[in-house]
């Protein structure tokens, strides 16, 4: 297993595609773009499925979630989810996007053996999404939206970031869309992730911020807390159900003690926490000559473990002299 030394054991893994997005959210990355990963420090379709094979049937691995920057940019998507499904045991596999291409690839990601999608919007005003992303793509997400349920790549999830000045008026309208639609809506509070390292705490829009709009039109009775287990989101039903809100506080709110992620680049490091400022090496081990068959991949458990097992009590955001890390989240995966 991938356990820790505070008794937390990873079961779920987070496998960023590549750093490459076709939006420009304010809150991660700068208009210009950022320099990407160049393609020879990639991992190769081959060795993302080797890697997930391993911490599935090594390491105890039960779910897979496929992120980026925008995986659905990753040519050999279909193809990876495809032999990911066929490992035994058979996890759980999802896809965080921002559902730009989501209308022409959920069938065939379905068809492959993908359980379901989170897709990101943080407005239903084309506007203000324009002004959020830099690029006018509103009416694709909402058709990725539509295929994905169609698809029946469900629960079809969808998470929103709120910005003060720009959107924070519409969690109301988001939640009471996402009901009509039968989407489960996640709120996430921006986190200090972006690459211009232009967050302050004191301009966020908070769990608690975003439950008090969402009370002035709705009733939210909360979930117990043995329903929401590892999950990040903490969870309230909508009007006595059965559609739920989730908020993912990460900041004012965090969670740590429950985590059960580790993390794995699209270049091939080993991250034990979203917010960690360390990485593990595992590409270079992939690579080596000395490496290949049964006897590589249990050096390559090896270093995974050893790598969860100095995995920190938390995220230190609650400490004064939090660092952000230096790779934004379009680098580390979501």
């Amino acid at each position: 297993m991938l356990i820790d030394t505070f008794g937390r054991v990873a079961t779920d893994l987070r496998v960023s595609l590549t750093d490459r997005c076709n939006l420009r959210c304010t809150y991660c990355m700068p208009e210009e773009g950022l320099q990407w990963l160049a393609r020879p420090d990639l991992l190769t379709d081959e060795e993302i499925v080797r890697l997930v094979r391993i911490a599935v049937t090594r390491l105890g691995v039960t779910e897979v979630r496929f992120t980026g920057g925008e995986p659905l940019l990753r040519p050999g998507l279909t193809g990876i989810v495809r032999r990911v499904a066929a490992l035994e045991p058979r996890p759980q596999i999802s896809l965080t996007t921002n559902g730009i291409g989501l209308a022409r690839t959920a069938t065939a990601l379905k068809d492959a053996g993908l359980d379901r999608v989170n897709v990101s919007l943080d407005t239903l005003r084309p506007d203000v999404f324009k002004t959020l992303t830099r690029r006018g793509r509103h009416h694709d997400v909402l058709a990725g939206l539509s295929a994905a349920a169609e698809a029946g790549l469900t629960p079809v999830k969808v998470n929103s970031v709120l910005m003060p000045g720009l959107n924070d008026d519409e969690a109301p309208d988001l939640l009471a869309w996402a009901v009509a639609h039968d989407y489960e809506l996640r709120f996430i509070e921006q986190m200090p992730l972006d690459a211009q390292h232009g967050w302050h705490r004191d301009g966020m829009i908070t769990a608690g911020d975003i439950l008090a709009s969402l009370r002035t039109r709705f009733e939210l009775t909360p979930e117990p807390d043995e329903a929401r287990g590892s999950a990040p989101a903490e969870r309230w039903l909508v009007d006595g159900g059965p559609h739920r809100v989730g908020v993912i506080a990460s900041v004012t709110r965090p969670f740590c003690a429950a985590c059960d992620r580790t993390r794995l680049t699209a270049d091939g490091q080993i991250r034990t926490c979203l917010f960690a400022t360390e990485e593990t090496d595992l590409r270079a081990a992939l690579r080596a000559p000395d490496t290949a068959g049964e006897q590589g991949d249990e050096e390559i458990a090896r270093i995974w473990r050893q790598a969860m097992w100095g995995k920190k009590a938390g995220s230190g955001l609650d400490d004064p002299t939090f660092l952000q890390p230096d790779r934004p989240m379009s680098a580390i995966g979501g």
